[in-house]
């Protein structure tokens, strides 16, 4: 039997053993991304990491309750969200054309700070001096990472931070879609209008005929990522955002180790320092987050039960 007590916390414990496997697929799927960026071009990768991910997609469907989850009545916010979040993935990927994987990772990781801002005009939200002061120090960690460098290091720490921006705008809008429709109705439309759009990529801006090798790795990707996704959806369907949502800063670990067994990479000192400031910025808007949310739970009017 379990008990009130013990029940929370197993939901937690499954939630965390989702966001753990989503994490890692998502970091093998970036360094995928990132070997094949060298030779096929963006849109071409765009194309198969949303095709075949409408495979696992279908199966969290319909273990979801089949296509009555997907009814909705937003098919244009649909569309727009899943518009911005390619824009973002394509942004994504074009970074790891040019940077080391930890550097556009960390940049990546940004996006909690543009929510913050974000946040302001597009919610409502009032952000205090406690997460000003964080989105500040994150901002630094990342003007630390993309110090001057090269031409082409520029453009990819611009890619980095266009799709952090362009992230945070999809999260926004996932939460006015969260309000009405299903996790499983919001995966799926992003990934069909992500199919979509990345064929009519493909047709208008040229196909690179690859490898019987790199023909795996690309269906790889969109396995991986779609099977991530929904690693990443059940996490937060079992568990409390508050409490799994710091386990996706593992994934710069996991980029820091792939980048160096793979491309022998080591981040300068500064990046160390930057990543640093990112990452515990990111942290502490989770945590003041979570403190907000508590207090305002607990000014909520009390129904007396006769």
């Amino acid at each position: 039997m379990v008990t009130a007590i013990a029940r929370p916390a197993a939901q937690n414990a499954r939630g965390a053993a989702h966001m753990l496997a989503g994490v890692m697929l998502f970091s093998v799927m970036d360094a995928m991304v990132k070997w094949l960026v060298a030779d096929y071009p963006v849109h071409q990768i765009v194309f198969f990491r949303t095709v075949f991910a409408l495979i696992p997609c279908l199966f969290f469907v319909v273990r979801a309750g089949g296509l009555v989850t997907l009814r909705t009545r937003r098919p244009m916010v649909h569309i727009i969200r899943g518009l911005i979040g390619l824009a973002a993935m394509g942004c994504y990927f074009y970074a790891f054309a040019l940077m080391d994987l930890a550097d556009a990772k960390a940049i990546l990781f940004s996006a909690p700070l543009f929510m913050t801002v974000l946040a302001i005009p597009l919610l409502g939200e009032k952000v205090g001096i406690f997460r000003w002061s964080a989105v500040l120090v994150g901002f630094l960690g990342v003007l630390i990472i993309v110090k001057p460098g090269s031409d082409m290091l520029q453009v990819g720490a611009a890619a980095g931070i266009g799709g952090a921006v362009l992230y945070a705008l999809a999260v926004i809008t996932v939460r006015h879609l969260s309000a009405t429709d299903s996790a499983a109705s919001i995966t799926f439309y992003f990934t069909l209008t992500g199919a979509i759009a990345g064929t009519i990529m493909v047709l208008t801006l040229g196909w690179v005929s690859p490898s019987p090798q790199d023909l795996a790795l690309l269906i790889c990707v969109g396995l991986i990522g779609g099977v991530g996704q929904y690693c990443l959806t059940q996490a937060f369907r079992y568990a409390e955002a508050a409490a799994i949502a710091p386990l996706e800063y593992l994934s710069m670990a996991w980029a820091l180790l792939l980048g160096y067994f793979i491309w022998n990479d080591i981040p300068e000192y500064e990046v160390f320092v930057g990543i640093a400031l990112v990452v515990a910025s990111g942290l502490f808007i989770l945590y003041r987050e979570r403190q907000l949310s508590t207090v305002r739970k607990s000014r909520l009017p009390k129904v007396r039960v006769r």
